[in-house]
């Protein structure tokens, strides 16, 4: 039962829901005045079960209070992406934070975080030369985007701590480096990702596949795995294998499969690496990335 509490907050069952960034940076500044911890899982909602997983693990930090973001952010969406279309189903991501028993839920409208009228944000965050790379490569601006937002939603919610998937990688590295060089005094938290039972991993965007583009999509993780299955033979052995199985799926268009080092710079001939992949399906983007250990260990 929804009850509103005022016109910006309001009480679904067991989770409050706050629309107004003001109000829920006063609240979350009482609860820290307290003693508690702030955990915040950042999402463009479309929950899944990938983002019940970042929720427990923000859940099993200390004495802290989860709050979660739900908002899709026209500043990443390039002009040709799918800014419209990306699903949003919002009673159904408040279900799914009533299960997993999360505290509060930022809910905010495009005009509560970009107040200006423009729908964006008149002074973004630069994410440098990575930000050119890689995804950003693909999706100019998209970078600026995210590290924008996410600076807004830790200045908003002041968290202790901050949980991002690792499938979005490079946004990971970023989001550090940003924290990092801004001196937001949070941890940003990195959780392994979660696939479904047969490897494909876990995104909002799986939900545009048709049922034979679901199979095809397989292939990624079934790419990178090859290619980790190798990586004691070097980096060369890595891309060819990856590049083998990718070859065998016509149904994938491949956007880049690239080796780098796990900060994303030059991969080491030995040493830990992280393989990354991004292709279309059908009209769907994906990606997806796995650690890799060059040089080292068995076959």
């Amino acid at each position: 039962m929804t009850k509103p509490l005022t016109k910006d907050d309001y009480r679904a069952d067991d989770v409050t829901v706050h629309r107004d960034p003001q109000r829920l940076t006063r609240v979350v500044k009482a609860l820290r005045s307290a003693g508690r911890n702030i955990a915040l899982v950042p999402t463009m909602g479309a929950l899944h079960a990938g983002h019940r997983q970042l929720i427990r693990e923000a859940q099993v930090m200390q004495n802290t209070v989860v709050v979660v973001s739900i908002f899709v952010n026209p500043l990443q969406f390039g002009p040709n992406e799918d800014l419209a279309k990306y699903p949003r189903q919002f009673e159904d991501d408040l279900g799914i934070c009533r299960e997993e028993r999360v505290g509060l839920v930022f809910a905010p409208s495009v005009e509560d975080m970009y107040p200006d009228g423009s729908g964006g944000a008149r002074v973004t965050v630069h994410p440098g030369p990575l930000g050119d790379e890689l995804e950003g490569a693909s999706r100019p601006g998209h970078f600026a985007g995210v590290l924008t937002v996410v600076s807004k939603l830790f200045n908003i919610v002041q968290p202790t701590y901050a949980v991002f998937g690792q499938k979005d990688y490079q946004q990971l590295q970023l989001i550090h480096r940003m924290a990092r060089d801004l001196n937001f005094p949070l941890d940003v938290v990195g959780v392994p990702t979660v696939r479904e039972h047969d490897g494909l991993a876990l995104s909002s965007r799986n939900a545009y596949l048709t049922p034979e583009q679901r199979q095809q999509a397989v292939t990624l993780s079934a790419a990178l795995t090859a290619g980790a299955h190798v990586s004691s033979q070097g980096a060369d052995a890595v891309l060819k294998a990856a590049h083998g199985v990718l070859a065998q799926e016509p149904g994938i268009e491949l956007d880049y499969l690239e080796l780098r080092g796990t900060d994303l710079g030059p991969a080491p001939e030995n040493g830990d690496a992280r393989l990354l992949v991004a292709a279309r399906v059908g009209s769907t983007r994906l990606i997806d990335n796995i650690a890799v250990l060059l040089g080292k260990g068995d076959e």
